[in-house]
């Protein structure tokens, strides 16, 4: 069972984003938790703000980061460590199915929803990344 400590800031970030992105940021905080939650490896994460966004922390994982930016109101993100292979390998992996910034985010639209399969695996891997960055494709 994944026990998640949450730092008493990551709830007031939440509270001071627009309705419809708190809503999707929090669909993705769930995703996060439900797949962190699935891998045996992961038994603990730390929900923290690391360059004021709601960021999560996994012991052999690289940290995810979420969130919407008032310059793009249309869209909001999830970040990923730039210096990883993590966006260079979805990107080979599943193509145009997301919208990529640089090696460092994936974007997605207010009014659609993202592709859940694809991104429940890209966050695994995230959540993994120090056990399978030596496979190719990072183990996909």
């Amino acid at each position: 069972m994944l026990t998640v400590h949450q730092h008493p800031d990551v709830a007031a970030k939440f509270a001071a984003y627009p309705e419809e992105a708190r809503q999707k940021l929090l669909a993705l905080r769930k995703l996060i938790v439900e797949v962190a939650d699935e891998l045996k490896h992961i038994v603990e994460m730390e929900e923290c703000l690391k360059w004021g966004e709601p960021s999560y922390l996994v012991k052999k994982g690289s940290t995810l980061r979420i969130d919407w930016k008032p310059k793009y109101p249309d869209r909001y993100a999830m970040y990923f460590k730039c210096t990883s292979q993590l966006v260079p390998t979805f990107r080979e992996i599943y193509g145009d199915t997301f919208t990529y910034e640089g090696n460092r985010a994936l974007h997605f639209r207010l009014d659609e929803a993202p592709p859940e399969a694809p991104l429940r695996e890209c966050i695994a891997m995230a959540l993994s990344y120090h056990r399978i960055k030596h496979l190719p494709k990072l183990g996909k």
